[in-house]
């Protein structure tokens, strides 16, 4: 068995995830984490998975390739393993007018502080810019975290928060 890492994106359409999972299913491939969105008329997922060789995996996902909407990546990852958390999970929240850098500077306070971001996303509606993002920060860094965040925030022009996850949600 083999642990993959699978990606495909291009040209959104329906019936994209149906037709991944077809394929991976008949193969005998268990997803196990998996991540898809829409992106300005885009749709990306990356997913990985368990199952056979890349090589099988490629040859199945072509088709649904083949006439250059979608292109699918497959790649053999070493497996994870069961670690254990590194960090207590906080929801970050940035809000506020579009402008370049606000995510560079958000996660490199995060990252200085020996954070981690776990899952982010971003959204542009009109002039309002959101990022939303699961961090873990190391014990008892959220007070100089939070107020590092709020700084940049203030150069930047943009509101912040950072609050406990509730891990029961997560």
């Amino acid at each position: 068995m083999s642990e993959l890492a699978i990606t495909v994106i291009g040209r959104d359409r329906p019936g994209i995830v149906a037709d991944v999972a077809e394929v991976l299913a008949r193969l005998g491939a268990n997803l196990t984490d998996s991540t898809m969105t829409r992106l300005r008329g885009h749709f990306a997922m990356t997913l990985i998975c368990v199952g056979p060789a890349a090589a099988d995996v490629e040859a199945a996902l072509a088709p649904l390739a083949a006439d250059g909407q979608l292109l699918a990546t497959v790649r053999a990852v070493a497996p994870d393993g069961a670690a254990a958390p590194t960090g207590e999970p906080y929801v970050l929240a940035v809000h506020g007018a579009d402008r370049m850098g606000i995510v560079a500077a958000m996660t490199r306070v995060l990252t200085d502080a020996g954070g981690n971001v776990t899952d982010l996303s971003t959204r542009l509606t009109g002039s309002l810019y959101v990022v939303v993002a699961e961090v873990d920060l190391p014990p008892g860094t959220f007070d100089e975290v939070a107020g590092r965040l709020a700084l940049a925030a203030a150069e930047l022009g943009v509101g912040v928060s950072l609050r406990p996850a509730d891990t029961d949600l997560l």
